[in-house]
């Protein structure tokens, strides 16, 4: 069994990329720049601070606070309409929490989103967000900090992620790391699981996984290596 299944949230356990996309579009045409999609999947998994950034380099005058307040609000206000899982994130967190395998919340979302959506479900024994962490998402401490805070660990847990920076931060904690391929095509790292959907995830294939096993679970039959 798996010590913890550390979570990231954003296009992992719920669809708020649109959200986000909407959110950077309006605010770069607002400021008379251009947004494509592909500068968008670029920032699928990044930090406020390189998104505000990336943002100033298109043209918006405005401070990472300001970026991220208006980003914040977009977002939370879609969210707030209803929360608009991944297929399978629900059954599979309700599996997890039947089998009592703490679970914590990772993202690069600050508190202000994090906290609310981690209220609603109610499952997360752990949160941390990204504006608590000196050191976001490539970087482990994310991980590191949830594995620490549940008293596990991290090479015990399985973290699930569905971007670059999300899967190079699990990965580098040393956590058995899961990337589900979702909205933006990933490169796993050697040793890093592989999903299309997390409805072809279960607790036996995380179990799995922390006794060593490396999956892909993309097409049919599931190949399994040993990691």
């Amino acid at each position: 069994m798996p010590a913890a299944v550390l979570w990231d949230m954003d296009g992992t356990l719920i669809d708020t990329e649109p959200y986000w996309m909407s959110a950077e579009t309006e605010l770069v045409e607002a400021h008379g720049g251009v947004w494509t999609r592909e500068d968008a999947l670029g920032m699928v998994g990044s930090s406020m601070a390189v998104c505000a950034r990336t943002l100033r380099s298109r043209g918006v005058a405005l401070p990472d606070e300001e970026i991220s307040g208006f980003l914040n609000a977009r977002v939370a206000a879609g969210v707030a309409a209803g929360i608009p899982w991944q297929p399978g994130a629900r059954e599979l967190l309700d599996e997890l929490v039947a089998a009592g395998v703490p679970l914590a919340l990772v993202t690069s979302s600050f508190a202000v989103l994090a906290e609310p959506f981690a209220r609603a479900v109610g499952v997360f024994d752990v949160v941390v967000s990204g504006d608590e962490v000196a050191h976001p998402k490539p970087h482990p401490e994310p991980y590191l900090t949830a594995a620490a805070r549940l008293g596990v660990d991290v090479r015990d847990c399985v973290a699930v992620e569905d971007s670059r920076s999300g899967i190079a931060s699990a990965h580098a904690s040393g956590a058995r790391t899961l990337a589900v391929q979702l909205i933006a095509p990933v490169e796993p790292l050697d040793g890093v699981s592989i999903t299309g959907s997390l409805r072809a995830v279960s607790l036996d294939v995380l179990a799995g996984m922390v006794a060593g096993h490396v999956v892909d679970l993309r097409g049919e039959g599931a190949p399994v290596t040993e990691g």
